[in-house]
């Protein structure tokens, strides 16, 4: 018998596994007491109604109150059908006025709750939000991203982005990336002035707000050339920010461009065929 085997066959050496496994478990556990004393004393609210919740940000209850997007929906536009008018159909907007882009597509719908998670994402820190939100929307743009080459945030003006300390779409992008097992390509698009906020112009104002924003430098237009891209936002209203983004990749010769956000407003005013 070799040296090893008699000292796995002694009586220490078969006791001294199970020790340093019971030590291994207890530091483990000794670790992870200062997350749980903060999880206790202060727990994870939930975003809308600020009821506590474990982990995912919104509660049970909050959560069945989102209106999550599924077909049948326009195929180029992604704004839901009352009923299922057949394959391919598209609604009246996607034909009077088509987009830049090629595809979108939104996780939900923009109604208060999302409303509430968007603007905590954006405006209060809350980036713990993110992988929810991503999670949702890598699941709503299946489609898209199995097509896709890369994923493009839309930017922030660097001004902007210095006041909020993080872009929402980069942090997004970031969820999604990983888990399509795509790149994200953070610098290749460019906002190259500063613009109003888009909450209350009209549509063509909104437009003309973001017309000539955005830009592909030519230093990186070779990360753009010939790619599929799949354009990341949080909200998608009337579709003048995208679609001057679309317009500035497509401007650099990318070779596609759709568009997935988390949530997009949906008109129920207008008829969706």
């Amino acid at each position: 018998m070799s040296g090893l085997d008699q000292a796995s066959s002694h009586p220490s050496g078969r006791l001294r596994k199970p020790f340093f496994g019971a030590l291994r478990a207890c530091g483990s556990a000794l670790a992870s007491l200062p997350r749980l004393a903060l999880d206790i004393a202060l727990p994870t609210l939930c975003v809308s109604c600020r009821e506590p919740v474990s982990g995912e940000g919104v509660c049970a209850t909050c959560w069945a109150k989102l209106s999550f997007i599924a077909p049948p929906f326009c195929a180029r536009l992604g704004i839901p059908f009352v009923y299922d008018p057949g394959p391919g159909l598209l609604s009246m907007q996607a034909i009077a006025d088509p987009p830049a882009y090629q595809r979108a597509r939104a996780a939900v719908r923009y109604d208060e709750v999302a409303r509430t998670m968007v603007h905590a994402l954006k405006y209060q820190d809350r980036t713990d939000l993110a992988p929810t939100m991503g999670r949702w929307m890598a699941r709503a743009g299946q489609e898209l991203l199995g097509d896709a080459d890369a994923l493009i945030p839309v930017p922030l003006h660097w001004r902007r982005g210095w006041s909020r300390r993080y872009n929402q779409s980069g942090a997004l992008a970031g969820v999604i990336g990983k888990s399509a097992n795509l790149p994200v390509i953070g610098n290749a698009l460019h906002r190259v002035r500063p613009t109003l906020q888009q909450v209350g112009l009209s549509r063509s104002d909104r437009a003309l707000n973001v017309q000539g924003a955005f830009k592909v430098p030519p230093e990186n237009k070779s990360t753009v050339q010939g790619r599929r891209i799949v354009l990341i936002d949080d909200v998608l209203t009337s579709g003048a920010t995208v679609d001057a983004c679309a317009r500035a990749l497509l401007r650099a010769r990318a070779a596609s461009v759709d568009v997935l956000v988390f949530s997009r407003v949906v008109d129920t005013l207008q008829a969706p065929i």
